[in-house]
């Protein structure tokens, strides 16, 4: 049901539901009510039927027959004003005595036998009939016995039933509106508790605070939860809009101020030296700031709460997809004067992944590698089975890091002590973030040549085809 703006109405779809159920419901009655008149009809007029039939077998057997009955019985009999319009009168002595001869009475039982009524229905010429059978010794003439058959159509019972209908439907539809209208009443005076709830929702700018269950009806708990639930996501997509820009404003904040610095320095001294050396200073801050921003952008989507566990389902051999991702990178560890290598099984090794999040976990684990190690190093990537499911590792023998700062690898913007090279501190709390996606581990570890290493474990792929 909608409103005349076209917009769907809960008080006209809650009035339809229930009015369809409540004419149905008068119907039902109608044919209850209908029903029950019709037995009540019936009982009757069976009552009446064997009384008649009784009364008449008792006055005929008071009688001297003669083998006819007297013609003011048969008047009785012929023009009954209860619609009688069947009957039959037999005499064991002498045969039918007078009625129809297709009234056959019917077997009668032992109480029939005793004199008292037996009714049963019959059908003549494809006329369903109730008939009352009794049969009584002739008074007159002890050796000879009465049998006495009346019968009647069905048309008075169903009019009497149809009657006592026709008197109860107005009383039941009064009942019904009278229940529709208290039903309305009640839906306008429910719908009256959602004001207090809209009042305070209306008067909300900023506040994403949870409505909370206070006053809320039971209902509609399941709405409001779910307005938490959406209020709670963009709190936390607000808290990370703020964090992103808390982050770009510290951590933009240097490589800005030395650009501004040789700038200046340089419009200050246009000598070529100056110059020179004033724009090497500028690429090198412009990079600096270049990969801040693409690390902020890359710490960012990683923890974004949209980007939910549906966005790794995708089945992935790790086996196949690591060395692909490694051969992309050999210019840059060349470049690098860095010995880079894979070890892997021979086989196949699933998880359940995003390749592109995937790719950026593995960049910047080589970033890391390549950036501390320093030259001549050597830096192994590999892939195999733990007992927890599958191990991406990335071991270098670099310098290392001290075990007292192996467990704050992971924060944001954290550089262990004594580094000299330039970093941004987000590479490793990326790799964090999109490993918490794959609902996969992170851990920090000393190298066997005294370097680093970092291992992801993932779960076992999930999906049905990892088992073929």
């Amino acid at each position: 049901m909608v409103e005349p703006d076209g917009r769907p109405s809960l008080r006209r779809r809650l009035l339809a539901s229930l009015l369809v159920p409540l004419m149905l419901l008068l119907v039902l009655e109608s044919l209850v009510t209908y029903s029950g008149a019709l037995i009540y009809s019936n009982h009757v007029h069976d009552r009446d039927l064997a009384d008649d039939a009784m009364t008449l077998a008792q006055m005929l057997s008071q009688e001297d027959l003669g083998g006819q009955v007297a013609p003011q019985a048969r008047f009785l009999l012929e023009y009954a004003p209860e619609g009688h319009n069947y009957f039959n009168v037999s005499s064991e002595k002498h045969g039918l005595l007078a009625g129809s001869p297709e009234l056959r009475p019917a077997s009668l039982t032992r109480a029939a036998l005793d004199g008292e009524p037996q009714l049963y229905t019959t059908l003549i010429r494809r006329r369903e009939l109730r008939a009352a059978t009794v049969r009584i010794p002739n008074l007159h003439d002890p050796s000879d016995r009465l049998t006495v058959t009346m019968a009647e159509t069905f048309h008075d019972r169903h009019q009497r039933a149809r009657e006592i209908l026709l008197l109860s439907i107005p009383a039941q539809a009064i009942l019904i509106a009278s229940v529709f209208f208290l039903v309305l009443y009640g839906v306008r005076v429910g719908l009256r508790q959602l004001d207090p709830l809209t009042a305070r929702l209306a008067n909300r700018e900023h506040d994403l605070s949870p409505i909370g269950d206070a006053d809320v009806p039971v209902e509609i708990l399941p709405l409001t939860r779910t307005i938490d639930g959406l209020f709670a996501r963009q709190r936390g997509m607000l808290a990370l809009q703020e964090r992103f820009i808390a982050d770009a404003a510290h951590q933009l904040k240097t490589p800005l101020a030395g650009l501004r610095v040789h700038v200046e320095r340089a419009q200050a001294d246009p000598s070529k030296e100056t110059v020179s050396d004033a724009l090497h200073h500028i690429l090198r801050l412009t990079q600096r700031a270049s990969r801040t921003s693409s690390q902020l952008l890359a710490l960012t989507r990683a923890q974004s709460p949209e980007l939910s566990e549906v966005g790794v389902q995708c089945l992935l051999d790790l086996a196949q997809l690591v060395p692909e991702l490694l051969g992309l990178r050999v210019h840059d560890a060349i470049a690098a004067g860095v010995d880079l290598g894979y070890e892997g099984p021979a086989g196949p090794l699933w998880i359940d992944g995003d390749r592109l999040s995937l790719q950026e976990m593995l960049d910047n684990l080589i970033d890391n590698s390549l950036r501390y190690a320093g030259r001549d190093s050597i830096v192994t990537v590999g892939v195999s089975v733990s007992s927890d499911g599958a191990c991406l590792s990335v071991e270098d023998n670099g310098p290392g890091v001290p075990p007292a700062f192996l467990e704050r690898l992971g924060e944001r913007f954290f550089r262990v002590p004594g580094m000299t090279e330039e970093g941004t501190g987000l590479g490793l709390a990326i790799v964090q973030r999109i490993a918490e996606r794959h609902r996969a581990r992170v851990r920090y570890l000393s190298g066997a040549s005294g370097g680093l290493r970092v291992e992801v474990v993932f779960p076992p792929a999930r999906t049905s085809k990892a088992l073929g």
